[in-house]
C-alpha cells in the first residue's frame, strides 16, 4: 500500500511531458493560424507539393499562407489564393515562386517584392509567377542524358 504513490507521479510527469512536447511543437512548428489579412491570387504552371496551409514568405519571414489551390478549367493552370498579413504591402509588380523547403519535400510561396509604388489592394493578383521545379525531373534528365549529345561534333 505504501508504492501506492509512484503511478500517479509517473502519471503526472507523463503529462507534463506530453504538454513540454506539445508547447515545442506549437513555438517551433510555428503551428499559429496566420493573421487575418487581405487576399491575392497568384496562377502558376507548376504548384509541386505546394498544399492549402503552406507558408507565404517574403525574404524568408512568413507573411502569409495559402487558403486554397484549384485548377483553372480553361487555361490549366493552378490558382493559388492567398491571405497576406494585413501590416505586408506589396507593390504591384511583385513576383511569387513556388519554392521547395528541402530535400525532404515541403513548399511554400516566395514573394519577390516589385519597384512600384502603387500596391496590391484585396483581391489583386500576382501576374508575375514561377511554378514550381520538378528537381527529380532534372536528375533524371541529366542522368538519362545521350551520350551523343555531349560529344562534339567533328
Amino acid at each position: 500500500m505504501r508504492d501506492t504513490w509512484i503511478e500517479p507521479l509517473v502519471g503526472a510527469v507523463v503529462l507534463v511531458a506530453a504538454g513540454g512536447f506539445l508547447a515545442y511543437l506549437l513555438v517551433v512548428g510555428d503551428a499559429r493560424p496566420a493573421p487575418d489579412g487581405y487576399p491575392l491570387t497568384a496562377r502558376f504552371g507548376q504548384v509541386g507539393g505546394l498544399r492549402v496551409g503552406d507558408d507565404v514568405r517574403v525574404a524568408g519571414v512568413r507573411v502569409g499562407r495559402v487558403d486554397r489551390i484549384s485548377l483553372q478549367p480553361d487555361t490549366y493552370l493552378a490558382v493559388a489564393e492567398l491571405q497576406i498579413s494585413p501590416q505586408t504591402r506589396l507593390p504591384a509588380d511583385s513576383s511569387a515562386r513556388v519554392t521547395s523547403d528541402g530535400l525532404l519535400g515541403g513548399a511554400h510561396v516566395a514573394i519577390e517584392p516589385g519597384g512600384e509604388t502603387t500596391m496590391l489592394t484585396a483581391g489583386g493578383e500576382i501576374t508575375n509567377t514561377q511554378g514550381a521545379v520538378d528537381l527529380f525531373g532534372l536528375i533524371g534528365q541529366f542522368i538519362n542524358k545521350p551520350a551523343a549529345a555531349s560529344e562534339p561534333a567533328t
